[in-house]
Formats: C-alpha cells, sequence, structure tokens
C-alpha cells in the first residue's frame, strides 16, 4: 500500500470470544467444525501408549515406592551385603511376599495392560519386555514361596517396576503436550454478529444462524463473523491473524472479506457470502486437521531396542532350557536359569536410557528459549534435509519499518525532524516507523504547527513559514510534484523491492523520501549461514509479491522461494518438497502457517506469533530468534548422539549378562546369579544416568 494515510488510534477490541480452554482439554472448542474432532482423535491415536499418563505414571511410582521399602528391607540378600537386619517378628517372612504382590498389581499391571496392544500387533517392544520380565518374577517368587523352590526374586521384582515406573513418569512428562490448534482458531470466530434487517435496524444474533445474503454491521475494532464482500464504508482490515501479513487491507465497497479478521477504525457494512463450513477460516481447520491425521506414528528408539531383546531373551531362554536339559535332565536348577534369563533380560537402564536423555534435553531447550512440545519433533529434527522460513514475523519483525531513505534539497537533520514532527501524534504503523527510525538515529523533532489530514492522500502542516507535506504517490499527484533524479531514482528502486515510499516536501517540493517494509530481524541472515554450514537447505514461503519476496531473499541469501501463496495452499508446497523426498522443517507464526506447520515433518513456531501457530507446533522458540533454530539442529543431533549411546550402555548389559545367566561359560566356573545380575544391572543404570548428565554440557550456541 503506497498510500499513506492517517488513523486514529485504534478502539478497544470488542471481539466476543468463546469461553477460553485450557490446553490439556479432551475435546476441541464448541465452534470449531466436526473435522477438529477428527484431528483430536488421531492425535490421541497416535499418542496410545503415552496420552494422559504422566499423573497415572506419577503417582503409582510414589505408592510403589513406598511398597518397596519392606520388601528390600526384608530381603535377605540385601541384609547380607549391607550388615543389618530387619526387625524380626512371628510371621515376618511374609512381609517381602506380600508387600511385593501390592507393588506387582498396582504397579505392574499397567504395563501388562500396555503391553497387550504389542502382542495383539505382534510388535514386542518396552511394555511386551518389562511384562515378560516382572510377570516371570512374579509368577516364579509366589512359586518360590509355596513350594519352596528355594530363592525368590521379591526385591528384583519391586525395584524392576520403580524404575519402569520412573522411567516412564519422566518419559510422560517429557512429551505432555496440548491440542489446542483447533481450538485457537476457533476463537477467532465472534459468538455473536449485528444483522441489518429490511428496515435498516441492527440486531444481535448467534454468528451461527447467519445466511447466505445476509447485511451485518462491522464497528471498529470488531471480529468480522463471516466470509463477505463490503457493502459500504471504508476501513482498514487487519488479516494477520490468517494471512500472517502485518500491513492492514484497506477495504472499500466490493472488496472481500474473511472471517476472523479485524476490523479497523471504520463501520463497515457486509454482504455474506460464506459461512460455517464454508469460510477460508473452516478451510484452514481441515487442513489442520488433515495434516494432523497424515502424521506417522514414529518409534521410539528405546522400543524398537526393547522388541529386538524381547526375541533375543525368549531365544536365550529357549536355548537355555535345550542346553541344561540335556547336560543334566529337567530340574529346578534348570528351571532357575531360564527364569534368570528372563528376569535380567529387561535392565532397569534400557527403561531410561532414552527418558533421562530427553528430560534432561527438554529442560536445556527451555533454558536456550526452545519449548519442546512433542518430543518425537526434536527427535526428527537431526533428519531435515530443508528448513522452509515463512517470511513475516519470522525472518522478518512482522511490523513495517523503514529500511532505507534519501534526503536532497534540504539539510538531513531538519528533514528527519520534520518527519518525525508531523507524525508525532498519529498512531498509523507508517507513522510509528519513521518516529521509530528517527529516535533510532538520535534526531530529535521540530517544532511545527497548524497540522491536518489530507483524507486518503497524507497530512501537512507548516514549519517556520513553510507549508511541509507528508504522504505517498497520490499526495504528489494532488500537488502535481515532480520528484528530482534522485528521489526519483529511490523510488524505483524501492517500488522494484515492493517497499512502500513516503515522501516529504517543503513548500510543494519533494526533498526527501522513506522506503517502507517489513523489517528484517538482524539474526536472519546468521541463521541461514549457520543453516547451510550444517548442510540444511533454506527455502522461504510467502504469501507477498514476488518483489518483495525476491528483494528479502536476496538480503539472506536465500535461494529458494515460494512467493505470491495463498494461505490455503502453503502447506502444499511442504508437501511437495516431502514428496519429493525431503525432510521438512516449517518455521512460521500466523495461522495461515498452522497447516503447513503440522504437515512438516518438524513444525517450529515463532513464539511472538499467533496461538494456532503455537499450538500446531511441535517446538516453540520463546524469544523469537531465527538463531534458535540452528540451536534445535545441533540440540537435536546431541541428544541422539547421547541416546545411542546409552542405548549401547543399557544393551550391553545383556551382551554380558545374558549369556553368562544362561550358563555359557558355566565351564569356566562362571555363572551368572540373579543377585550378580542384579548388581550388573545397577552399575548399567548409574552408567546410564552418568552419561545422560553429559548432555547438559552440550554447547548449542551457533558459531557464526
Amino acid at each position: 500500500m503506497n498510500d499513506h494515510q492517517h488513523h486514529h488510534p485504534p478502539k478497544e477490541d470488542t471481539r466476543a470470544h468463546p469461553p477460553a480452554q485450557t490446553n490439556h482439554e479432551p475435546h476441541p472448542h464448541a465452534h470449531a467444525p466436526a473435522q477438529g474432532q477428527g484431528a483430536h482423535d488421531a492425535h490421541n491415536a497416535a499418542h496410545t501408549d503415552h496420552s494422559g499418563h504422566e499423573t497415572m505414571f506419577r503417582t503409582r511410582f510414589w505408592v510403589s515406592l513406598a511398597l518397596s521399602v519392606p520388601v528390600l528391607a526384608y530381603s535377605e540378600m540385601l541384609q547380607m551385603w549391607f550388615g543389618f537386619s530387619a526387625p524380626r517378628f512371628p510371621g515376618n517372612e511374609w512381609v517381602a511376599p506380600l508387600f511385593g504382590v501390592a507393588v506387582f498389581l498396582y504397579g505392574g499391571l499397567p504395563f501388562l495392560d500396555m503391553a497387550r496392544p504389542e502382542l495383539r500387533n505382534r510388535q514386542p517392544g518396552m511394555m511386551l519386555l518389562i511384562s515378560l520380565a516382572i510377570s516371570v518374577s512374579f509368577i516364579y517368587s509366589l512359586a518360590a514361596v509355596f513350594f519352596g523352590l528355594g530363592e525368590s526374586f521379591f526385591w528384583e521384582l519391586v525395584t524392576l517396576i520403580d524404575i519402569m515406573l520412573l522411567g516412564h513418569w519422566l518419559e510422560m512428562r517429557s512429551v505432555r503436550q496440548a491440542s489446542g490448534s483447533l481450538n485457537e482458531l476457533a476463537k477467532l470466530m465472534p459468538d455473536t454478529a449485528e444483522r441489518i434487517d429490511a428496515h435498516d435496524a441492527v440486531q444481535t444474533v448467534p454468528a451461527a444462524s447467519l445466511q447466505t445474503g445476509d447485511v451485518v454491521l462491522v464497528r471498529p475494532g470488531a471480529s468480522i463473523p463471516a466470509d463477505g464482500e463490503v457493502a459500504s464504508g471504508e476501513s482498514d482490515v487487519s488479516e494477520a491473524m490468517l494471512t500472517g501479513e502485518s500491513a492492514p487491507v484497506k477495504k472499500k465497497p466490493g472488496d472481500k472479506v474473511i472471517a476472523g479478521t479485524i476490523n479497523g477504525d471504520g463501520s463497515l457494512r457486509i454482504r455474506v457470502l460464506a459461512t460455517g463450513e464454508q469460510t477460508a477460516l473452516a478451510g484452514i481447520m481441515r487442513l489442520v486437521a488433515d495434516a494432523q491425521q497424515s502424521k506417522s506414528r514414529t518409534q521410539v528408539l528405546a522400543d524398537k531396542a526393547a522388541g529386538w531383546l524381547f526375541y533375543v531373551a525368549i531365544a536365550v531362554a529357549i536355548l537355555t532350557a535345550i542346553g541344561w536339559t540335556i547336560a543334566r535332565g529337567l530340574d529346578l536348577y534348570t528351571l532357575q536359569r531360564v527364569v534368570t534369563v528372563l528376569v535380567i533380560a529387561c535392565p532397569h537402564a534400557l527403561g531410561l536410557a532414552v527418558p533421562l536423555v530427553v528430560s534432561i534435553s527438554t529442560s536445556l531447550a527451555a533454558r536456550n528459549g526452545i519449548l519442546v512440545r512433542d518430543r518425537r519433533a526434536l527427535e526428527a529434527a537431526r533428519e531435515i534435509d530443508v528448513v522452509v522460513f515463512d517470511k513475516t514475523g519470522t525472518l522478518t519483525q512482522g511490523k513495517q519499518g523503514v529500511v532505507g531513505s534519501v534526503v536532497d534539497g534540504l539539510d538531513e537533520q531538519q528533514a528527519y525532524g520534520l518527519a518525525a514532527a508531523i507524525e508525532g501524534d498519529s498512531e498509523h504503523i507508517i507513522a510509528q516507523a519513521i518516529r521509530e527510525y528517527v529516535k533510532a538515529k538520535g534526531m530529535q523533532p521540530v517544532s511545527i504547527t497548524e497540522f491536518e489530514a489530507i483524507k486518503g492522500r497524507g497530512v501537512k502542516a507548516r514549519w517556520q513559514g513553510k507549508a511541509i507535506h507528508l504522504g505517498g504517490p497520490r499526495l504528489l499527484e494532488l500537488l502535481k510534484a515532480a520528484l528530482n533524479p534522485a528521489l526519483a531514482e529511490f523510488q524505483r528502486k524501492a517500488d522494484s523491492a515492493g517497499q512502500t515510499v513516503v515522501f516529504l516536501l517543503v513548500e510543494e517540493m519533494p526533498v526527501a523520501a522513506f522506503a517502507l517494509a517489513d523489517a528484517i530481524r538482524p539474526e536472519s541472515r546468521a541463521a541461514v549461514e549457520a543453516l547451510s554450514g550444517m548442510g540444511i537447505a533454506v527455502a522461504m514461503l510467502t504469501g507477498d509479491s514476488k518483489a518483495v519476496a525476491a528483494s528479502v531473499a536476496a538480503q539472506l541469501g536465500i535461494q529458494t522461494v515460494f512467493a505470491e501463496v495463498l494461505p490455503q495452499d502453503k502447506d502444499k508446497h511442504v508437501a511437495e518438497l516431502q514428496a519429493a523426498g525431503k525432510r521438512v522443517a516449517m518455521v512460521g507464526d500466523g495461522v495461515n502457517d498452522a497447516p503447513a506447520l503440522a504437515r512438516a515433518d518438524v513444525g517450529i513456531a515463532i513464539g511472538s506469533g499467533t496461538d494456532v501457530a503455537v499450538e500446531s507446533a511441535g517446538i516453540i522458540l520463546v524469544q523469537s530468534n531465527p538463531l534458535d533454530i540452528v540451536k534445535i539442529f545441533t540440540l537435536s543431533r546431541a541428544t541422539y548422539r547421547k541416546m545411542i549411546q546409552n542405548l549401547i550402555w543399557a544393551t550391553g548389559y545383556n551382551v554380558v549378562a545374558l549369556p553368562l545367566a544362561a550358563g555359557a561359560l558355566a565351564g569356566f566356573g562362571l555363572l551368572l546369579s540373579p543377585a550378580l545380575g542384579a548388581v550388573l544391572m545397577s552399575l548399567s543404570t548409574i552408567i546410564v544416568a552418568i552419561n545422560a548428565q553429559f548432555l547438559r554440557r552440550a554447547q548449542l550456541v551457533p558459531t557464526t
């Protein structure tokens, strides 16, 4: 918009929003289309093992830990190791069995319940491996008590359950996330509308009752209730929440308007063209739902390792039974060997290998201005090939700023002082930009008199008895003013870059010009360079013109640009890159970015963006600093390395323990007892815990 107009300060937002819901609400907003429920159901299906379990795991951990204390205290093996004796009383031999049974029933049964889908789908994972270990330990320990089979495994049983509950509690806390993107979209729609009847009377009606052809009154600052066209009135309408673009769009009779956008300081009468499911906002909501449903379930590394280990444990147990039966017959000793193999097959360390790293990485991310809503997004970031940035509010500041100026025909200090003075009382975005620009240069406004706005053209005032004007090209037409060569060349370059130009005139003679555009964030170029240095390609996606997009891309060194992209089409470009075999991260801040954020392999939202963009992303940048994007990939790679190291340590325990438990080296006098297996189990857990702590030393600040 090249014409510079002045407006009164924006009035208070009178939108009527539905009641806000917290992020953990299980259902979409009441005004959301039905598709929102489908998105929520799909989201929940993708998190079968995780959703809503954090409180359950936390409670069961603490209760089970308390119930485990008597079991440990009355374990003869632990008493022997640590040289203490528990109080004796009639029936004290039943303390460990009774409390062990209680821990199994309260803390262990949830794992058995969660193992059923793995068993049903024939995809063994951590739950099935845990269930195997605790079930065999539980059944054998009961048999040992009632049938005199010798040593029971009650203390190993309760400690295994406690550690697994702790590990899953940490994991649930790390992956806790909201499903509120559809709710936030729905909040853009007002509950009521002011419908104008045939007698020109205004009636307040529910927005849901509007029909095509109705005429509604939209007051200054109100939210537009339906898609339509302006029947009468003029105003600037903020479409930032839908388009992500910073500049308000001037609307006059015949222009189209979109439901959910915010009217400026003029009253509009709008003829309704689409309502409900037919609105552009509803279309974007459907895209968000579809993109969420299209996400595939990511297997956790620990689950894969557990799946492999499950088959290994079963195979080793069978070989153990066959080998010892051949060697000495099927007796109690052979049974103990088989049980020992199955019990120690699930090391505590494997249950903590990933959750500990996740817990540390998410807290480390938070201290660096990165909020991880979806752990899978952080895990997937290490594999990203292309980062697609939305331009406005992401690479740029999302507001108009002076990006260049030229003074020719007046003292520079006077020119800047006049520009700041004549814009002194205006709240218009261009006025604010010029004032900030002059202030940044360390110059002060001069004294002016007789200020007056020229409707649709600009403003005028008097300075030292001279007429001063400030405005865009339409002001030059009104005054029939011609630009000198320096100012004309400045305008040509600004126009080619899609920038808005405002001119300062003294006695109707142009003496200065200011080019305004969405100012680029100072960190953006460094972020692009750092990503390129990591082998990650960078692309830019924007609804702006090709000229504006090309100008920004040239300044940042971005080669791939998608310009003039409609809001509902942004996610298609992400899908196109994915179809070409690329793994894509999308960075954005507007509602129109929400479908693309959900569609991408990794969605990253700028924290200062609209709520819905934040809700649709797996990772949020709190400080809106593009350099934090680089931190995400650095942290993702460091986290993955630490997970692999921990899994190696955890499974390495089994490489040593399983053959020894099976008796592979019994001929050399090396035979692993359950007690020694427990020691190795604990040692493996300690190593994993210490190794995870080293992640805190990771350097996330990129080198620029």
